[in-house]
């Protein structure tokens, strides 16, 4: 399974407008020129106020590990099985990645008022062993998300660039390296989304967070979805993902996907894999 480093492609694919499920035809437009689309309304208010419990259960019950300690419990959770495999979720997704879809990964992210960390402008794919670059990730907002309370920011276009240079980060950083001057690459873009709402966007899209000053929390979900074309080019970081088939077929079982669990007690698991922030 494992293969020499630096061999990724990270090209980026567009996706068919045409036979779409859900998107618009500006929609995917919108998405192939800036490698990102946003909002949708996919979680009415009783919903998301139900996820937004089901996930403060969740935090409260890891303690000091809550906030960034949910990483790719979606085959070990029942309750984030079931959000991962939405049809809602799922008819926007096959209209990027096509109709044969894996989940393989998924994190809460919650920023308390007052968090002093920022999350620098990165890459995801940069991260994952994964070849080709085609991973779409799907930003559902537990929370209200907007620019006082840190929400996720794009420079629109950077999906297509290729890999982009990394440097050292300083202590306030999440991550130990980040993309220096990406702003100049473009404008960012502040990814807000009112609570049942989602953004998607590529793997390649340059993308970061600032600290939240603000008093309220901004909390989410991302889902990271591809086609089971995609496969895992090192076998030590295969042990740690867990994968979910949520809609079509693995034609040639690239992937082990699990059932659904019974579990909801994240108590009585663990997570066993990390793969970043946002």
């Amino acid at each position: 399974m494992g293969e020499p480093a630096g061999t990724m492609e990270s090209s980026f694919r567009p996706a068919d407008p045409d036979g779409s499920k859900r998107l618009t035809k500006a929609e995917i437009k919108q998405y192939n020129t800036f490698g990102f689309v946003q909002p949708f309304d996919i979680f009415g208010a009783e919903e998301a106020s139900a996820i937004r419990a089901y996930f403060d259960r969740l935090m409260a019950d890891l303690g000091e590990r809550g906030a960034y300690g949910i990483n790719c419990y979606q085959a070990r959770m029942a309750g984030i099985w079931d959000i991962a495999t939405d049809p809602r979720i799922l008819d926007h997704v096959q209209d990027i990645i096509g109709p044969d879809i894996v989940c393989w990964a998924s994190a809460v992210l919650s920023k308390a008022p007052r968090d002093p960390k920022r999350v620098p402008w990165h890459q995801d794919a940069s991260f994952w062993s994964l070849n080709p670059a085609r991973t779409v990730t799907v930003w559902l907002a537990v929370d209200d998300a907007d620019e006082e309370n840190a929400a996720m920011r794009f420079i629109p276009g950077t999906h297509d660039r290729g890999a982009i240079a990394t440097e050292a980060e300083g202590p306030d950083s999440v991550f130990h390296k980040g993309i220096a001057d990406a702003e100049s690459y473009g404008t960012p873009f502040t990814n807000e989304l009112k609570a049942g709402q989602m953004s998607l966007h590529a793997d390649m899209l340059v993308h970061g967070s600032e600290a939240n000053r603000s008093p309220r929390r901004r909390c989410g979900l991302t889902l990271r979805y591809c086609p089971p074309q995609v496969r895992i080019t090192d076998d030590d970081w295969a042990r740690g993902v867990e994968a979910i088939l949520c809609r079509g077929s693995d034609p040639e079982g690239r992937w082990r996907h699990h059932p659904r669990p019974d579990n909801d007690d994240i108590g009585a698991t663990s997570s066993p894999h990390v793969v970043g922030n946002n």
